[in-house]
């Protein structure tokens, strides 16, 4: 009997990346400019301030983009143009809509409807959690210093101030090194914001600075320190203190259920936490929205109950989207598999001839 030789296979020659894809002469240059940028922007923070107005903000996300899209395709930059659209009608959106939790909303110009004020109802409800106790009450007791600023005020001011920077750096970020995964956070960004934007009209919330200051009438706790940004200022940062005035004195204090503070410092941990494999870094990354949570109850900022929810929009809003991108995965697979050709049936068995 002869025995059958095995066929050979001989594994193609990987073409090295460079071969295929031409050198782009002008990489270097965005580089250059990218990290020209960020140190003129570290070189702002410090002597100017923090950027805290949607504008700024936007603009200079804007000049960042322009850097990091230098050399780019025409359709690159067309794409780059309608994303811009649509950043700024989300957050124009958004700013419209929060001011509707003080004037109600406007029926075609005809009448508003503006729904009731939540003054007590948030109070109540973390008073059942923490066992008859007010956490904004008792944490400022115990901790806020009006002479000294500690250690734990720094980290509070710097965390809370994180909330207007780190959401769309990340973005920008993501703008510029993967489309794809732009559109995946910004879908879920954008769900959430808009789901947020809704509960503001509907739940005009008090919070707690306001619902025991003595230059408002509801006076429910014992008044509260509200100075979020001084534990930012004992770390250099006093030219901030400007434009967070003017931020405050331009936001909408009962837009304050849930809590967008809560929410974005949650949302962007968890975007990336399936890319972090050690379990302790992950731990690590999910404790800051546990710190932000604790800052912004302790700044008398929040009630403990705008942050859970906030928190359960942002899991709401990732469950959403990741059921719906795995249902389009499937039915693109399953498109992918009717247009493949019918193949040949193999035989389960083939007899060799003897020899």
């Amino acid at each position: 009997m002869s025995t059958t030789e095995a066929p050979t296979f001989t594994p193609p020659t990987r073409a090295r990346l460079d071969d295929s894809v031409p050198f782009e002469w002008l990489r270097p240059a965005r580089l250059i400019l990218m990290w020209t940028y960020l140190a003129g922007y570290l070189w702002w923070l410090k002597y100017k301030g923090l950027t805290v107005d949607r504008f700024s903000v936007a603009f200079a996300v804007g000049i960042f983009l322009v850097c990091a899209f230098v050399g780019k395709s025409w359709r690159t930059w067309g794409v780059l143009l309608l994303d811009c659209l649509a950043y700024c009608v989300m957050w124009l959106s958004y700013e419209k809509t929060r001011g509707a939790a003080d004037d109600g909303v406007s029926i075609f110009g005809l009448f508003r409807i503006k729904f009731p004020l939540q003054v007590t109802a948030m109070r109540n409800i973390d008073k059942f959690l923490f066992f008859g106790h007010d956490p904004n009450v008792v944490l400022q007791q115990h901790f806020w210093n009006t002479r000294v600023v500690r250690w734990y005020d720094a980290v509070a001011g710097t965390t809370y101030m994180t909330h207007f920077v780190f959401p769309m750096v990340v973005m920008a970020v993501l703008w510029a090194i993967s489309h794809r995964q732009w559109a995946r956070y910004m879908k879920r960004f954008a769900t959430l914001l808009g789901v947020a934007c809704l509960m503001f009209i509907l739940l005009p919330t008090v919070p707690p600075w306001m619902a025991g200051s003595t230059q408002y009438h509801y006076r429910i706790i014992p008044p509260l320190h509200r100075n979020a940004g001084r534990g930012f200022y004992h770390l250099g940062m006093d030219s901030f203190r400007g434009g967070y005035q003017r931020a405050l004195s331009n936001g909408n204090g009962i837009a304050a259920m849930p809590s967008l503070h809560a929410s974005f410092a949650l949302f962007t941990p968890a975007f990336f936490l399936p890319w972090i494999k050690p379990k302790w870094v992950k731990a690590l990354v999910l404790l800051f929205p546990v710190i932000m949570l604790t800052s912004l109850v302790y700044l008398a900022e929040h009630w403990v109950i705008d942050g859970l929810v906030g928190w359960a929009l942002t899991g709401g809003s990732f469950w959403f989207w990741h059921r719906w991108e795995d249902r389009t995965r499937v039915r693109r697979a399953d498109r992918a598999r009717a247009a493949l050709p019918p193949t040949a049936e193999v035989p389960d068995a083939v007899e060799l001839a003897p020899a």
